[in-house]
């Protein structure tokens, strides 16, 4: 069965696109058909696979407002096994044109209906917002991954994402279930990092991975040469924290 993942946290800089693009990428590199879906008007996710947007004639945001179908939008990742639809600044209009539309929150869920099972995973990258877009994407995910920055403040919004993803269950999706909470930017040096972990384990129990995603220059340089860090520095601490990271979800998916 499919098991789609919405990656979201209302603040920005938390490693919402790093973090999509290489769970990604280590699912496809463990023979995982994967699907990264951008749901960014910012369209980070899309060029930070190589994915040139000027070049594109369909997107995202084409098929949320009903005038393309899934197979026109599906391009090309240059890895195996991973397959993405892009994103691109228009999908901003999303919002506007549907505003009107009873069942604007479900336009996503209707697109991804069409999948019929051909995928194991899709990883929707969310925009640092509880917008529309961030709304669809909880309505058709079965989980929500959240990336917490390891630091100060880290914790302070996460209350109101969990008050956002209860009435997405309440309202919209009452499957939905969080997948987990990933610590980024992590710095075990640091007495900071140690007790954002310390409090996140506290309030939150099991639902902390266990794999933290380090602070690391190479994390950081992959995007401006278009690749997932696994193929820009595959031994980097980055690289092995991401495959990390999917090992731990296949195995807590068993």
């Amino acid at each position: 069965m499919t098991q789609i993942i919405c990656i979201a946290n209302q603040k920005g800089g938390v490693g919402k696109t790093t973090t999509a693009i290489n769970l990604s990428a280590a699912l496809a590199l463990s023979s995982k058909k994967t699907l990264l879906v951008d749901c960014d008007p910012q369209a980070n996710a899309t060029t930070g696979v190589g994915i040139d947007k000027s070049a594109l004639s369909h997107t995202l945001y084409h098929g949320m407002i009903g005038i393309s179908g899934l197979k026109e939008l599906i391009v090309e990742s240059g890895i195996q096994d991973l397959q993405v639809i892009p994103s691109r600044v228009e999908l901003i209009g999303f919002e506007v044109e549907m505003m009107a539309d009873p069942s604007r929150e479900k336009c996503l869920k209707r697109l991804l209906g069409e999948l019929n099972g051909e995928y194991d995973y899709v990883i929707l990258d969310c925009p640092p917002s509880l917008s529309l877009l961030t709304l669809n994407a909880m309505t058709a995910a079965h989980t929500v991954l959240i990336p917490l920055q390891s630091e100060f403040y880290a914790l302070e919004g996460l209350g109101q994402l969990m008050q956002t993803i209860k009435r997405i269950k309440q309202q919209l999706n009452p499957d939905l279930k969080i997948a987990g909470i990933l610590l980024t930017m992590y710095d075990k040096r640091t007495n900071l990092s140690s007790q954002v972990a310390e409090n996140a384990e506290k309030y939150f129990k099991d639902l902390v991975f266990k794999t933290r995603i380090p602070r690391n220059v190479r994390l950081g340089e992959a995007p401006s040469f278009g690749k997932p860090i696994l193929m820009y520095d595959p031994a980097s601490v980055g690289a092995v924290s991401y495959m990390g990271l999917a090992e731990e979800m296949m195995k807590n998916q068993c």
